[in-house]
C-alpha cells in the first residue's frame, strides 16, 4: 500500500516557497508594540534615537509623556514635539529603492562643504529627491563613499534597515574599479589575497580586467561583505592609482544599464523576496 507523503516540518514550507521579507513580521492591527519599534518601522528614527526622544520628553502618548518600554497600538495618538506621528501599520513596512548615484553626488545637500561653490544654492541630495510619501527618514544600506558611486540601497523602513545593516556583510558585491594604468600579475595576486591595512582579509572571489580607454583601465572585482572604501584601499595597497569605484551589484540586486545616473526605482516584490532570502541564508555572525 502506497504511503502518504510526509508533511513538511515547521519552517520547511517557507524555505521551499518565496521567503518572507525580514522586517515584515505579521502583527494583527491594533496589537501593541514598543514605541521605539513603531517609530523605527515608520522610518522616523532609529530605535536608539527614539529612546533619546523619550528621555528628552519629546514624545507623548494620548497626551501623556511617553516612557521607556511603553507600548502603543494603531489606536493610540503619538505626538513628537506636539505634532501627530502617523506611523505605518504593522506588516506594511516602508518602501525600498535601488539608486544609481553619480560619483561625487551627495546623499544629502547638507553634506556639501561650505567652501563648495554650489553650497550657496546646493542641488538636492539623492535622498531628498526620493518620494517623500514613502517615509520621512531614508536610510542607506552600506553607502558608497561620496567620491565614488554606483548602486545604493535605500529604505524608509527602519526595522528593515536595521536588519540589512547587520547582514550586509554576508552578501557578495561587485565593483567596477577604474585605474590609471594596468595591474601586473603580482598586483592581481595580492588583491585576490584581500589583505587590508588593518590586517583583516576580504573574501575576494575574483578580480579581472574589464576594458578601458587610453591610460584608464577598468577592473571588475567581486568580494563578500566588502564596502566601497575597503575595495579602494585593496587596490591602493598595491600601488594602483584609483580614480573611481562603482558598485554594480549588492547581493541579488544588480544595477541595470537602463537605470541612468541620479535615477532610482522601487524594488519589485520579487527583488524584495530575493533580498530576504539572501540575508537569511547566513547567520548574523557569519
Amino acid at each position: 500500500m502506497a504511503r502518504a507523503p510526509a508533511r513538511p516540518r515547521a519552517g520547511e514550507q517557507r524555505r521551499r516557497g518565496a521567503p518572507r521579507r525580514p522586517a515584515a513580521v505579521a502583527q494583527p492591527p491594533g496589537e501593541p508594540e514598543r514605541l521605539q519599534k513603531m517609530l523605527a518601522r515608520a522610518g522616523l528614527a532609529s530605535r536608539r534615537q527614539a529612546e533619546a526622544w523619550i528621555r528628552a520628553g519629546r514624545l507623548t502618548i494620548n497626551g501623556q509623556p511617553a516612557t521607556l518600554g511603553a507600548r502603543v497600538s494603531s489606536f493610540d495618538k503619538v505626538r513628537l514635539d506636539g505634532r501627530l506621528v502617523r506611523g505605518q501599520r504593522a506588516g506594511e513596512g516602508g518602501r525600498v529603492f535601488i539608486c544609481h548615484r553619480s560619483p561625487g553626488e551627495p546623499l544629502r545637500a547638507a553634506q556639501l562643504s561650505p567652501a563648495d561653490p554650489e553650497a550657496a544654492a546646493p542641488r538636492p541630495g539623492l535622498l531628498e529627491r526620493l518620494p517623500q510619501r514613502a517615509g520621512r527618514r531614508f536610510i542607506t544600506i552600506s553607502p558608497m563613499p561620496q567620491v565614488d558611486g554606483g548602486l545604493e540601497l535605500v529604505t524608509s523602513d527602519g526595522a528593515l534597515a536595521e536588519h540589512l545593516q547587520r547582514r550586509v556583510h554576508t552578501l557578495t558585491s561587485e565593483f567596477g574599479v577604474r585605474l590609471r594604468g594596468e595591474l601586473n600579475d603580482t598586483q592581481l595576486a595580492a588583491i585576490l589575497v584581500g589583505e587590508l591595512d588593518s590586517g583583516e582579509h576580504l573574501q575576494v572571489q575574483s578580480c579581472e580586467a574589464a576594458g578601458g580607454e587610453a591610460a584608464n583601465r577598468w577592473y571588475s572585482c567581486s568580494a563578500r561583505g566588502a564596502s566601497g572604501k575597503q575595495v579602494r584601499q585593496l587596490f591602493e595597497r598595491q600601488g594602483a592609482l584609483v580614480s573611481r569605484v562603482m558598485r554594480t551589484q549588492l547581493g541579488p540586486l544588480r544595477l541595470e544599464r537602463t537605470l541612468g545616473r541620479s535615477q532610482f526605482r522601487e524594488l519589485t516584490p520579487e527583488e524584495l523576496a530575493a533580498l530576504a532570502a539572501a540575508t537569511e541564508a547566513a547567520p548574523p555572525g557569519a
